[in-house]
């Protein structure tokens, strides 16, 4: 298992190799270059000249992308354009409430979803079936930000059982020390700030939860029916043995590996969709960076941001595989 783990890891670099050329390239092809980019409408052709040898960029290109892996290496991803604080102390920030937000949504779609894609597998051509298939549909169909304005709109404004933005009421004069709003509450025993920050989560991560858990539904009805069928099930059905266990050893867990490769890259989906339900909610995490970033043209916060999410991508894939070998031992060996 530990061979394995490491091979995944290695395979791993190649793409972040990969990733930092493109990124170099991304930087060099902006209109202008990146001084111009930089200066906006205070650039000048002295001003252009004077920024591209402060920032080497009349240096031999290969000089240049060595520098340049060496500052991503350090963490430098220098300053930005909008606050002109570190970019990597803004992440730092805002991350772990995208974080939060991120790993509520995922068990509210893992927990719901893979139940219901079993039920409704198991009870194929049932109402059962038929309402989980046509909801899940409706789910991946509706873009995350209308389901987000709805719910909004009918539990927090309606009938106003939810707050309706921020991750907690400003009169609550709560004590950060990671900044996980919850996990700070219970750490220092305020309650009331744990309990408020739980209930601004509600709303949110139910509406990011919303498309990973479709799929996640479908995934799992679909495998689930391919493994009914297989042989080994029904020598197990007709060698008598347990029912509870035929579904737990036969079929769910032949039936996880495509669902977990699903859940895997639904946590990198849930990033892109926390862009727009952290500004229907006015969260305040990484999707309000990406945001502005994209307006302003803070090219410094985008360069981290697309490294970060690179990042998160490939540690899920490397949990997946990880996932696989210990779902499927087969994998290991391959």
């Amino acid at each position: 298992m530990l061979r394995f783990t490491v091979r995944r890891m290695l395979q791993a670099i190649p793409t972040l190799f990969i990733l930092s050329i493109l990124i170099f390239a991304w930087l060099r092809s902006l209109p202008g270059g990146p001084a111009t980019a930089l200066l906006g409408d205070k650039a000048t052709p002295e001003k252009i000249e004077a920024l591209n040898h402060v920032m080497g960029l009349d240096r031999p290109l290969w000089e240049q992308y060595l520098g340049f892996l060496g500052r991503m290496a350090t963490g430098d991803f220098g300053n930005s354009l909008i606050s002109a604080d570190p970019v990597l102390a803004e992440i730092g920030r805002c991350f772990p409430a995208t974080i939060e937000l991120s790993i509520v949504a995922l068990l509210i779609a893992v927990g719901a979803g893979i139940p219901l894609g079993y039920l409704a597998a198991r009870y194929r051509g049932g109402v059962l079936d038929n309402l989980t298939v046509g909801v899940s549909l409706i789910g991946v169909a509706v873009p995350v930000f209308f389901t987000g304005l709805m719910l909004k709109y009918v539990f927090a404004i309606q009938l106003g059982w939810l707050p309706p933005s921020g991750r907690l009421d400003p009169q609550i004069d709560a004590t950060h020390i990671t900044g996980f709003a919850v996990l700070d509450g219970l750490l220092t025993g305020e309650y009331d700030a744990a309990w408020d920050a739980t209930l601004h989560l509600i709303l949110p991560a139910v509406a990011l939860s919303s498309i990973p858990m479709a799929a996640i539904v479908r995934i799992t009805r679909a495998a689930v029916l391919d493994v009914l069928n297989e042989d080994y099930v029904r020598t197990a059905n007709a060698k008598g043995l347990d029912a509870r266990t035929v579904r737990g050893r036969h079929v769910l867990r032949n039936a996880m590996l495509p669902v977990s490769t699903t859940v895997g890259l639904q946590i990198g989906l849930l990033l892109a969709g926390a862009v727009l339900t952290e500004k229907v909610f006015n969260w305040g995490g990484i999707g309000s960076l990406i945001a502005q970033g994209i307006e302003r043209h803070d090219y410094p916060r985008l360069q981290a941001l697309i490294l970060l999410a690179a990042l998160v991508y490939v540690v899920m894939n490397l949990l997946v595989d990880i996932s696989y070998a210990i779902i499927d031992p087969r994998v290991r060996v391959r």
